[in-house]
């Protein structure tokens, strides 16, 4: 069964997506998620000009050597363009040999550990009224665990919540968003407070901090969360000293995540090593496919280490059934981030898999049960859309 064809999809049904289409010389096809939010067309091109050329007439059957071809073929490695591209390759290797079985791709990562996926999804809020509006519409809706984002009271937009809040495709250049950090640490551990006297202790709360801090902010955030008894507290600072991470990890034993902008293992490997988080964030879209995750995931079992998936809308379907797949079967699976989408993304690709009262499925159509209407497609074209960044009240570029 060899590869006949690459196609690269790039369509916008309520916000962009890259899609790998992979069809093999006796017509089975294989779908791969390659979207990079704010960066769609750089991965496209990658896909397009510069893996397809080498995948055709290859047996698409060796998905592990496929792997390490387009990883160590390049020379240059890593990083969300080249790991995304390659990701989607392997998303679709693994989607042709399922199907070419006749089975859903879980039973070929060796069947189900369970029967389905604790979920969790977003609450937000301008304030704290709002946000428990937002809480008790997700309950009502399902959810047994949230993640709970409000507004920061002086400040107008911030990460999940504002004017980017909920918002598809039409920034053609960034919104600047302003941040303080002081009321931010101020605020959010009364916001947990007042979620506690209202919800109780038995709902699994979560909270993005959205890389922000610093290591002692963070650790110090971390602490003031500690009576809350958070789920976890996610990307506190940013990873890329991970050592920062020793500072935050002593000082609390607030649960940490951590891994949704890791591209690779060797991202982690430190952190992992030295059991500084609970939780590894890496998506199956950005974190290299099916094959590069289930070896990270594998790795942070050995120390305890539980999966937390990086499940927004803007990894598609595709992307998102894969992680389902790979979480059923996984041993250390912990909880599955999911962000929901809109019904014209949901017509688009016809996903298989479900989410009943909080918990997420595979579904048991062939391979990763999700297919691509062409011509609904055609009906969504590509709107340059870009991510926010975000300021400090002098006018200092911080990470958003």
């Amino acid at each position: 069964m060899k590869i006949r064809n690459v196609e690269v999809l790039v369509a916008c049904p309520g916000r962009n997506f890259v899609t790998t289409r992979i069809t093999t010389d006796d017509g089975v096809v294989g779908l791969g998620d390659a979207t990079l939010n704010g960066r769609e067309l750089a991965v496209a091109s990658y896909v397009k000009d510069h893996l397809a050329p080498l995948l055709e007439g290859v047996e698409a059957e060796n998905i592990e050597r496929i792997w390490q071809y387009l990883y160590r073929g390049a020379y240059w490695r890593r990083g969300p363009v080249t790991m995304a591209a390659i990701a989607s390759i392997d998303m679709a290797l693994w989607d042709i040999k399922a199907k070419s079985l006749g089975v859903p791709l879980y039973q070929l990562l060796g069947g189900r550990t369970r029967r389905h996926l604790l979920t969790y999804t977003h609450a937000t809020g301008r304030d704290i009224p709002e946000l428990f509006d937002a809480v008790r519409r997700r309950q009502e809706q399902g959810f047994k665990a949230i993640r709970l984002q409000v507004g920061i009271p002086g400040l107008a937009d911030i990460y999940g919540v504002g004017t980017a809040a909920g918002h598809t495709a039409g920034f053609a250049k960034p919104l600047v968003e302003v941040w303080d950090t002081p009321a931010y640490m101020r605020f959010v551990p009364s916001m947990f407070e007042a979620a506690r006297n209202e919800f109780g202790a038995e709902v699994p709360m979560l909270h993005d901090v959205h890389h922000r801090l610093s290591p002692i902010e963070a650790a110090r955030l971390a602490k003031d969360l500690e009576p809350y008894r958070l789920f976890w507290l996610e990307d506190v600072t940013p990873a890329e000293n991970q050592e920062a991470l020793r500072l935050v990890r002593s000082a609390s034993t607030t649960p940490l995540a951590i891994g949704e902008v890791f591209n690779t293992l060797w991202d982690a490997q430190e952190i992992l090593q030295k059991q500084y988080i609970d939780y590894l964030r890496m998506s199956v879209t950005h974190g290299g496919g099916v094959t590069a995750m289930r070896k990270a995931l594998d790795f942070a079992a050995t120390f305890h280490i539980r999966s937390g998936m990086h499940g927004p809308e803007d990894v598609s379907p595709v992307g998102m059934a894969a992680a389902i797949h790979l979480g059923v079967s996984i041993h250390n699976f912990g909880i599955q981030e999911y962000g929901g989408y809109r019904e014209s993304t949901m017509e688009l690709f016809n996903p298989a898999f479900e989410l009943k009262d909080g918990y997420l499925t595979p579904g048991e159509r062939p391979g990763l049960g999700v297919d691509y209407d062409d011509a609904l497609a055609e009906r969504h074209p590509y709107s340059a859309s870009y991510l926010p960044v975000n300021e400090l009240r002098d006018g200092t570029v911080h990470d958003w």
